[in-house]
């Protein structure tokens, strides 16, 4: 791998949590705009046979939206600061670490997923996450591990 290939997949990985950071802002400020009707609507067909949130469940939805979306955020600025500093001077540690968070959080947040009937989340959410920032880590393999 070359040099600029290796910065190519840094900054997709520092992008995909730019990316990820947005995604946290709009769970905590915009949960029930267009960008989550999916969600919500598998959502209340999972958990509420389709009717619609009362006002009780918006406002707990709501608060757990917030938290979880603030959760998301500081995770991955997190990991973007990882990413242009440690990992762009292909500190092993750093690629470790990046792995070692993005497979615990999908794999608790998954394995919850799919055991409440949740199938929903991990394939709008987990899987998108996994993949936009686990296939730089695949293809700098490499640089970390030679």
């Amino acid at each position: 791998m070359t040099e600029k290939q290796f910065r190519f997949w840094q900054k997709w990985l520092t992008y995909a949590n730019v990316m990820s950071v947005g995604v946290g802002l709009l769970c905590a400020f915009a949960g029930n705009s267009f960008f989550f009707e999916a969600h919500n609507s598998y959502t209340k067909e999972v958990f509420f046979d389709g009717a619609e949130f009362s006002e009780e469940v918006l406002t707990l939805k709501n608060w757990l939206f917030g938290i979880i979306g603030g959760t998301i955020v500081g995770y991955h600025i997190l990991m973007i600061y990882i990413s242009e500093n440690a990992f762009k001077k292909k500190e092993k540690w750093a690629y470790n670490a990046l792995w070692l968070g993005l497979m615990t959080w999908f794999l608790i947040d998954s394995g919850i997923s799919f055991y409440t009937g949740a199938v929903h989340n991990i394939i709008i959410i987990n899987l998108v996450a996994l993949v936009a920032i686990g296939l730089p880590l695949i293809m700098t393999r490499k640089k970390f591990h030679s």
